[in-house]
């Protein structure tokens, strides 16, 4: 069962997922957080499918703020190569600090527009 404040993240970023929708040429950039890694992935959710994903788990070095910063930089690499420079953040109900922080300031120095 979710302890209570897991509960009122899942509210929240059920309230946030009725406006933030992803399209091919704007996917959604989504942010997923544990207690060891972060993750990211770019989403159409016109066609329900993952453009790009990216992870911390292969990041050996620094702390988890550098490591989440390195992914937002790999997954705008991936959103280039796809020839996407735009995207929807969603930060799935997560505060826009910290961790969550870092992948999207990451992904704005790769070159991708949030």
């Amino acid at each position: 069962m979710p302890t209570v404040k897991e509960t009122k993240r899942i509210r929240r970023h059920l309230r946030v997922r009725k406006v933030v929708k992803g399209t091919a040429s704007r996917p959604r950039l989504t942010v997923k957080r544990s207690l060891t890694n972060t993750y990211a992935q770019l989403i159409d959710d016109d066609a329900s499918k993952t453009l790009a994903a990216s992870s911390s788990m292969k990041i050996e070095k620094g702390t988890k703020l550098e490591k989440a910063k390195e992914v937002g930089l790999e997954i705008a690499k991936k959103a280039k190569e796809l020839k996407i420079t735009e995207a929807v953040f969603d930060r799935s109900g997560h505060k826009y600090h910290g961790r969550v922080k870092a992948i999207a300031e990451g992904a704005r120095e790769g070159g991708l527009t949030i």
